[in-house]
């Protein structure tokens, strides 16, 4: 018997990424949209807000354990821009090539040093709507924007995101190493480890 967890995300890459963990333990995690729930309205405040958010419209919807992540980018010279608006940083949600050249200029002509900056990723596990107490994970990730894009791989703000231990960008690296380093592999890697040590997170849920 596997327990079902939707993830509030139609994310194709998400779905793959979260199942390859989680398979192991008995947990199948499926997209939201096999369920028609339409996109959650992200009107938090914060990476923890919208994540609950989203956690909960879907588990509203289902009546299922869910799931939902919610990240981006913090830049300190932009004194935490584009943050919980990364997707739409540029104005059309999801355009990665301006959200990228918008952060290039408004970053030209800024030292190096004070191009620091940090991706955050908040997981919000939810076991049914009305949950008094949703999990919460955060990973961070370090590094700096770059002066151009470098790297053909991932997604977003990868290829201007420089990841000092690794001495390239995000988009450079493999995706099994940025799985393991990246704030996503960080707030999966407390998830999995909330799961091994309380399995009753799950009780109740076989399907």
């Amino acid at each position: 018997m596997k327990n079902t967890i939707v993830l509030a995300s139609n994310n194709a890459g998400k779905i793959k990424e979260f199942n390859a963990l989680l398979s192991d333990m008995g947990i199948d995690v499926k997209p939201q949209s096999e369920f028609n729930v339409e996109e959650a309205e992200e009107t938090g405040l914060s990476f923890i807000e919208n994540a609950i958010l989203k956690a909960r419209h879907a588990c509203a919807q289902t009546g299922l354990p869910a799931l939902a992540d919610d990240s981006g980018i913090e830049v300190d010279y932009l004194n935490g821009a584009p943050g919980i608006y990364s997707a739409r940083f540029a104005g059309e949600h999801g355009n990665n090539d301006a959200n990228n050249a918008l952060l290039l200029e408004k970053l030209a002509g800024v030292p190096e040093l004070q191009r620091t900056a940090r991706f955050h990723c908040v997981l919000a596990y939810m076991r049914h709507k009305d949950d008094p107490t949703p999990q919460v994970f955060h990973g961070v990730w370090e590094g700096r924007i770059l002066t151009s894009t470098e790297g053909q791989e991932g997604f977003g703000y990868d290829p201007l995101f420089y990841v000092p231990e690794c001495a390239c960008s995000a988009a450079s690296l493999p995706k099994e190493i940025k799985n393991q380093i990246s704030h996503r592999g960080k707030a999966l890697k407390q998830l999995l480890a909330a799961f091994q040590q309380s399995p009753s997170l799950l009780a109740g849920n076989a399907f």
